[in-house]
C-alpha cells in the first residue's frame, strides 16, 4: 500500500470509531507525519509511494489512541501557539487559538504605553504558552509565570528554554499572585472556567486527557476569575490592566463580578473567531490622592 492508502484507511477507521468527520482526514495525516517523522513538505512529496517498513503497525498504535479520543496534540506531544512549537502532554491545558487574544491584547496595552511595561505575570501559566510568547514579543518586560502544579511548571520550564527565553521569566510555584512580590503592569491569565455541572459534558478529548485543575471553575465557572478580580483590584500598579480569558456566555457575570471592585474598570472585550466574547481587559484606577 502506498503512504496515501495508508492515510485513507487510517481516516475511515478515525470515522467508524464516532470522530467528527471534519476532523477525520486531518488528524489521520498529522498522525502519519507523527510516525514517519516528516515535515508536511516530505510528507506531501511522497504521498504516493510505498509506506515504509514498520509503519502500519505503529500508524495503526497512534490511530487506536486517537479512535479511543485521546487528543491529537497529546499523542504527538505538542501543539502550536503563536507560531511557537509548545511541549503538551496530560499535565497542562492544551492551548486554543483563543488564547492568542490575550497575547495581542497585552500587545496593544504595551503599544500604547510606547513598550513601558515592564512587569507582567502570567497567573496559572499551565504549559507557558502565554508567557513565553510574550517573552518571545516583549524582550524589554521582565515576566513572572506561576502555577500551583510543580508538573506544569516543568512543562512550561521546558518549553521557555526550547524558544529561548527560559532566563527571562522567573518560575513561582504558587496559586496565582500569592507570594508574588510588588506591583505588576499586567496580569494575564486563563483561569478554568467551566462550571462543575458542566465537566461531565465536555468532549472526552478534553474531560479525559487535561487536568480537571486547568478547567473546573466552581458551581457557577467564576471561582478563579473572582480570585483574580480581587487580586487585580489589590495587586496591579496604578492604571495597570488585568487581561482575562472566560467562557462562552459569562461576560456578563464578569462584568457583574469586577463591578463589585470600584477601582477595576472593564475597557475592552474580544470576542474569538466563533463570535464568542472571549477576552477581557481590565484597568485598576488610580484612587483619588494617591496610588
Amino acid at each position: 500500500m502506498t503512504l496515501a492508502e495508508h492515510v485513507a484507511a487510517g481516516a475511515a477507521r478515525l470515522g467508524v470509531s464516532g470522530l467528527p468527520a471534519p476532523e477525520v482526514g486531518a488528524d489521520a495525516a498529522v498522525l502519519a507525519r507523527h510516525v514517519l517523522g516528516w515535515n508536511r513538505e516530505a510528507y506531501l512529496c511522497r504521498l504516493r509511494e510505498p509506506a515504509p517498513a514498520a509503519f502500519a503497525n505503529r500508524y495503526a498504535a497512534v490511530l487506536d489512541r486517537r479512535a479511543r479520543r485521546e487528543p491529537v496534540a497529546t499523542i504527538v506531544g505538542q501543539r502550536e501557539f503563536r507560531g511557537l512549537v509548545l511541549e503538551v502532554n496530560p499535565t497542562v491545558l492544551t492551548p486554543r487559538p483563543e488564547t492568542e487574544l490575550l497575547v495581542d491584547e497585552t500587545l496593544r496595552l504595551a503599544a500604547g504605553r510606547n513598550g513601558d511595561v515592564r512587569r507582567i505575570v502570567d497567573a496559572g501559566t499551565g504549559s507557558g504558552c502565554l508567557a513565553i510568547a510574550l517573552a518571545n514579543e516583549l524582550p524589554a518586560a521582565r515576566i513572572i509565570a506561576t502555577d500551583i502544579s510543580a508538573a506544569a511548571l516543568a512543562v512550561a520550564q521546558r518549553n521557555a528554554v526550547r524558544h529561548g527565553v527560559g532566563e527571562r521569566i522567573a518560575w513561582v510555584r504558587t496559586s496565582w499572585l500569592d507570594g508574588v512580590a510588588g506591583a505588576p503592569d499586567v496580569i494575564v491569565a486563563n483561569p478554568p472556567y467551566v462550571r462543575d455541572g458542566d465537566l461531565a459534558g465536555l468532549p472526552p478529548e478534553v474531560r479525559g486527557f487535561e487536568p480537571r485543575l486547568a478547567l473546573a471553575g466552581g458551581p457557577d465557572g467564576l471561582d478563579s476569575i473572582r480570585t483574580l478580580l480581587r487580586a487585580a483590584a489589590e495587586r496591579l500598579s496604578a492604571g495597570g490592566h488585568l487581561v482575562m480569558e472566560a467562557g462562552a456566555g459569562q461576560m456578563a457575570a464578569v462584568r457583574a463580578a469586577a463591578g463589585r471592585h470600584p477601582r477595576l474598570a472593564v475597557t475592552r472585550i474580544r470576542r474569538d473567531l466563533q463570535g464568542i466574547e472571549r477576552a477581557v481587559v481590565l484597568q485598576r484606577m488610580p484612587a483619588m490622592g494617591g496610588p
